[in-house]
C-alpha cells in the first residue's frame, strides 16, 4: 500500500470530490494520504480532513506564495494544532522566485519564521522552492541548528547536483508526476536520490502524470509515478513502496507510530 505524501484535497479543482477520493483509496492501493496547507484556512481543512478521515494526516503552514498574509493568528494556530496526533509536519513553507506572489523579503521572513515554529514543535519541515535554492540554501544554513526533525523537498525539480548541497541537511525528496513528463528529463535525477531518501507523491490536482496531463490529478495516478521509479532503478513496484514507505514513516514519525 502506497502513501501519497503530499495533496491538495481541499482545492476547487476537487470539489465535491473529495469523499468519493478519500473512500476510493484502499481499492486504488493506497494506504494514507497527507493533506498539505497553503495558508492559514486550507490548514484548517487539513486538520479537519484527518479528523474526519483515518486515511488522511495533516500538514499545516504558508506557502511562499501567500508569505503576504502570514501573521499572529496563523502562527497561533500551527502551534496550537501541531500537538495533535494527526498533524504530521510544517508545510509547505519555502521560497518561489517564479512566480513572486509575495514581495521576497517577506518570503524569506517567514519562511525562516516558520522554521523557528517547527524546531519549537517539534516537527519536520515539507519546502516548496522554485527558482530561489541560493536564499533557500541560505537560511537553511543559517537554521540548520534547528532541523533536527527532518527536511522534504517537496516535487523536487532541481538539478542531480543539487541535491549535493541538500545532503549536508540530511534531506528528503519527494518525487511526482513530473518525472513522467516526456520532456521531464528526470532520470539522472531519480539515480541521484539515495533509496533511504526518497519519497513519493502526486501534489495533486496538480502535476498529473502521463498520461492524464490536462486532467485534474488524484491520488490514484500515484502507481504511475511508482512504475516510473521502478523503471529508472531497475526495481519492482514492490520494492519502490517498500522503500517509499519506510522513509516517509522515518520522516514523518508521528505518522510512523
Amino acid at each position: 500500500m502506497i502513501i501519497d505524501s503530499h495533496c491538495h484535497l481541499y482545492d476547487e479543482r476537487l470539489s465535491g470530490k473529495t469523499d468519493e477520493i478519500i473512500g476510493g483509496l484502499k481499492e486504488e492501493g493506497i494506504e494514507s494520504v497527507f493533506e498539505v496547507g497553503y495558508d492559514l484556512e486550507s490548514s484548517k481543512h487539513a486538520v479537519e480532513l484527518s479528523n474526519k478521515f483515518s486515511q488522511v494526516f495533516a500538514i499545516v503552514g504558508t506557502h511562499p506564495h501567500d508569505a503576504k498574509n502570514f501573521d499572529e493568528e496563523s502562527e497561533k494556530f500551527y502551534k496550537r494544532v501541531a500537538s495533535l496526533d494527526k498533524v504530521i509536519a510544517i508545510g509547505e513553507i519555502g521560497l518561489d522566485y517564479y512566480y513572486d506572489l509575495s514581495p521576497r523579503d517577506i518570503q524569506k521572513e517567514v519562511f525562516a519564521r516558520q522554521i523557528d515554529i517547527a524546531c519549537e514543535v517539534g516537527l519536520p519541515i515539507v519546502l516548496h522552492i522554485r527558482d530561489a535554492y541560493k536564499d533557500a540554501l541560505d537560511i537553511l544554513t543559517a537554521k540548520k541548528d534547528k532541523l533536527g526533525a527532518g527536511v522534504l523537498l517537496h516535487c523536487y525539480s532541481s538539478s542531480a547536483e543539487m541535491i549535493k548541497q541538500f545532503d549536508k541537511f540530511n534531506c528528503y525528496y519527494a518525487l511526482g508526476g513530473a518525472i513522467t513528463f516526456k520532456n521531464a528529463k528526470k532520470d539522472d535525477v531519480i539515480l541521484a536520490i539515495p533509496d533511504d531518501r526518497l519519497l513519493v507523491e502526486t501534489d495533486c490536482p496538480y502535476m498529473t502524470p502521463v498520461p492524464f496531463r490536462g486532467q485534474p490529478n488524484e491520488p490514484k495516478y500515484i502507481n504511475y509515478v511508482i512504475d516510473k521509479i521502478a523503471s529508472v532503478k531497475n526495481l519492482t513496484r514492490e520494492q519502490v513502496i517498500e522503500i517509499t514507505n519506510t522513509n516517509t514513516k522515518r520522516l514523518f514519525s508521528k505518522y510512523g507510530h
